[in-house]
């Protein structure tokens, strides 16, 4: 569940084909994505964010839970909306959308467990143990319900997060993530397997490492993050029984080149009540939840698309009003 756009220069590794074939594994098994862009590959500046577009943080910090210490930044007012990043990324790869999110909403984004400011911790990471951290985590913030939003590994956090404690999630978004490992392209799966530690060196004048070095307390310990997120997709996870406790309204969003299977995402809509019928004239038999497949993006690209970020807002905020025929002409 990560996947990666790889923002280094042709130049750079035209020289290398051999490393070159390994990012391109790596970039394609660790189905996330996830890091802005870094123009100079031996650079580990930080991305600047535009201080005229988004919103300032207004609270920071670290909060055990279970044992793991989540780093959170909280940005803009209004209802809360729960954002999470996709695999071998952190908070930042939301840079280039999160002005849409903090116009709207206050937003509390998260490093996940392993990932950015949050280390590791001694347990291996699985997306319902994450999801029942979120659910605590929410509520010693202060919050009673939240929205949610999570891309490819983080749309797996909050779904489990929104089975577990339908309570606290108000409505959610899963942007380019599975229910079920089976959800992916199937050649996607022995290079997903072969995710390790064995890749760290190779992966140092990355986007990947240069971000999370950047920001990392320890970058040191990137190798043992590989050797984790290796173990989770190595799973045969299947999250159908999660979907099923979805009570709350879901938006499912993909690009029509994504990495999930086109016939995955209409099941998964399918599980939620969706597309099983016609809507009606009246849209009497309309399900709750949406799917959406946006063109001309692919798994690599979903997370930074201002158009993928404007869709998940306006059903965050309830939707907007359907054109209806009959007033148009005037009855």
């Amino acid at each position: 569940m990560i996947g990666a756009v790889l923002a280094i220069s042709k130049q750079t590794w035209s020289k290398d084909m051999s490393k070159m074939t390994l990012i391109s594994m790596i970039a394609t098994a660790t189905a996330f994505l996830a890091v802005p862009d870094i123009s100079a590959a031996g650079s580990a500046t930080p991305v600047v964010e535009d201080k005229k577009t988004i919103a300032p943080i207004v609270r920071k910090g670290t909060l055990p839970v279970n044992g793991i210490d989540y780093y959170y930044e909280i940005r803009g007012e209004g209802e809360p909306l729960l954002l999470l990043h996709g695999g071998l990324g952190q908070i930042e790869m939301f840079t280039p959308i999160m002005p849409v999110f903090t116009d709207h909403r206050q937003v509390i984004a998260v490093d996940l467990q392993g990932h950015g400011r949050t280390p590791l911790g001694k347990r291996p990471i699985e997306l319902p143990a994450i999801g029942a951290d979120l659910a605590i985590l929410v509520k010693q913030l202060g919050y009673d319900k939240v929205d949610v939003f999570g891309y490819s590994f983080g749309g797996g956090v909050a779904l489990n997060m929104a089975a577990n404690a339908p309570d606290r999630v108000r409505r959610l978004v899963i942007l380019s993530a599975p229910y079920a490992q089976d959800g992916f392209f199937p050649e996607m799966l022995p290079q997903q397997a072969a995710v390790g530690a064995g890749m760290a060196e190779m992966m140092k004048d990355t986007p990947m490492f240069l971000s999370y070095k950047a920001v990392a307390p320890d970058d040191s310990e990137f190798p043992k993050l590989l050797d984790a997120m290796g173990a989770l997709m190595r799973e045969p996870n299947d999250y159908g029984d999660a979907v099923e406790k979805l009570s709350m309204p879901v938006m499912l969003i993909y690009g029509d080149a994504d990495m999930i299977r086109p016939q995955h995402m209409i099941g998964f809509y399918h599980k939620l009540g969706g597309g099983l019928r016609d809507a009606g004239w009246m849209r009497e038999n309309r399900s709750k939840n949406r799917l959406a497949i946006l063109p001309d993006l692919t798994h690599y690209e979903s997370f930074a698309s201002t158009l993928m970020a404007n869709v998940a807002m306006t059903f965050l905020d309830g939707g907007g009003k359907p054109p209806n025929w009959a007033e148009q002409i005037g009855k």
